[in-house]
């Protein structure tokens, strides 16, 4: 997908003020799954922004990915009430499982793993997003048995 089309067309939709800047990333990244540091210097031209200003909120929010992602993203819960149910050690379960850390895409380029802080699953964690799939309860076991089920699609 062409990144400077999609970038034209929020413009379009959310005009050029400095203070779009988290929206039109946020648009960019749905529209092609990533931020491309190559798109940074047009956006901070464009929003009347420093190219050091854009390329720090890029890079200050997790969320934000810089590379392509896996076709399946894989978002694991870090926040306290996870923590508490276990999923450090699934995180490092997951990790080792996937041959991959947080941020990283396994060697296949199917699967990317990625931190999220909260699902709203308190109750029920440890809780992830297998794409757009939310999932509780998740042990190290249920893990392997949904990453065979997504690296068999």
């Amino acid at each position: 997908m062409d990144v400077n089309a999609v970038l034209q067309r929020a413009y379009a939709e959310r005009g050029k003020a400095p203070s779009e800047l988290l929206p039109l990333l946020h648009h960019l990244q749905d529209a092609i799954g990533f931020i491309p540091p190559a798109a940074l210097p047009g956006l901070a031209e464009e929003l009347g922004l420093s190219r050091a200003e854009v390329h720090g909120v890029v890079t200050f929010y997790h969320h934000f990915r810089q590379t392509p992602p896996g076709r399946t993203v894989v978002q694991l819960c870090r926040a306290e009430a996870c923590q508490a149910m276990g999923s450090e050690a699934l995180v490092a379960h997951a990790e080792q499982s996937l041959n991959c850390r947080m941020h990283e895409t396994t060697e296949d380029g199917g699967i990317s793993l990625e931190p999220v802080y909260c699902l709203g699953q308190c109750a029920v964690g440890p809780a992830g997003l297998i794409g757009k799939r939310l999932v509780a309860r998740l042990t190290p076991e249920r893990f392997d048995a949904l990453m065979a089920k997504e690296r068999a699609r």
